[in-house]
């Protein structure tokens, strides 16, 4: 169970903060729940969700070492790309979906790689990827810049070293 004040991953929103803990009634059913503030919020958005739910996965932010892990794996090749967008889009949101960092990881490099292939060529990435590209990276970046006590630039500038060395 998580505390007030714990920084969480919540589905899309990325990290969030618990603000409180409470019970609330609904549909005649007393139950407990997470009240998250999703930290990239322009909205002054409030979530609230059931402590034991099993169709909703929040997690804790990622350790100090498996930080490191992740930016080291971007020296590396990440997941086969898929020519057809349509299945890549499907495949690749799956793979985001399960909020294994490691695998969302390598589908980032290699969407990464490939925006910076499709650049050299002075084209544009299509914009599903850009959009999948832009989100994946947003939350996972941010969340190693906390892990590791540095800025969303400095875990950028050292992944794009990574990719491009």
């Amino acid at each position: 169970m998580y505390h007030i004040g714990d920084l969480v991953i919540y589905s899309a929103h990325g990290i969030c903060k618990i603000n409180d803990i409470c019970d609330k009634t609904v549909s005649g059913i007393t139950r407990s729940y997470y009240v998250l503030h999703p930290m990239e919020n322009k909205h002054h958005l409030t979530i609230s969700i059931p402590v034991h739910n099993d169709k909703v996965t929040i997690l804790d932010l990622i350790q100090k070492e498996e930080a490191y892990e992740i930016l080291e794996s971007f020296k590396y090749p990440g997941v086969e790309w898929v020519d057809k967008p349509n299945l890549r889009l499907q495949l690749y949101s799956e793979i985001l979906n399960t909020g294994e960092r490691k695998d969302i990881a390598k589908v980032i490099n290699t969407l990464m790689r490939k925006k910076i292939d499709v650049e050299r060529q002075d084209k544009k990435m299509n914009e599903q990827d850009r959009k999948l590209l832009k989100n994946a990276q947003n939350i996972l970046f941010k969340e190693l810049a906390i892990s590791l006590n540095t800025s969303y630039e400095e875990i950028n500038n050292r992944i794009m070293r990574n990719i491009l060395d």
